[in-house]
Order: structure tokens, then C-alpha cells, then sequence
């Protein structure tokens, strides 16, 4: 098994998410929990499709920070 890291945002009406480290994996659903369904679902996909194409798979090694800043 293999952790993703995944980032949700807020888009007005919906929310949508991507994956760091993943290029091109996004989805979009009504609430958080449909979002973390979808990636459950588009990441195989998605890895399965590049594994069909011959691309290299990289292991995930997100560093994700949260700083502060003067504004």
C-alpha cells in the first residue's frame, strides 16, 4: 500500500483536489468525503494507465510545510 498525499480546496460551489507528487490526477465532488472516494479511484487508474505507457513511476516524497508569514 502506498500514501498519497492529496490536497482539497474549497472551489464555491464544490470542492476539487489534486495530488502532490502525482501530475494529473485531479477531482472534483460535493463534499470531502466524495473527494477522498474519487481518489481512492482515479490514483489506480491513473498509475495503471502510466504503468500501460511505459512512463516511470516515482515514489511519492511529498514535504508539505505550513509557515507563517507577515500580512
Amino acid at each position: 500500500m502506498t500514501e498519497y498525499t492529496i490536497v482539497i480546496e474549497d472551489a464555491g460551489t464544490n470542492f476539487a483536489a489534486y495530488v502532490i507528487g502525482l501530475d494529473g490526477v485531479i477531482t472534483t465532488g460535493q463534499s470531502i468525503a466524495e473527494i477522498i472516494e474519487n481518489m481512492r479511484e482515479a490514483i489506480p487508474f491513473h498509475i495503471e494507465g502510466m504503468r500501460l505507457s511505459g512512463n516511470e513511476l516515482l515514489e511519492p516524497m511529498p514535504i508539505v510545510k505550513t509557515i507563517q508569514v507577515v500580512s
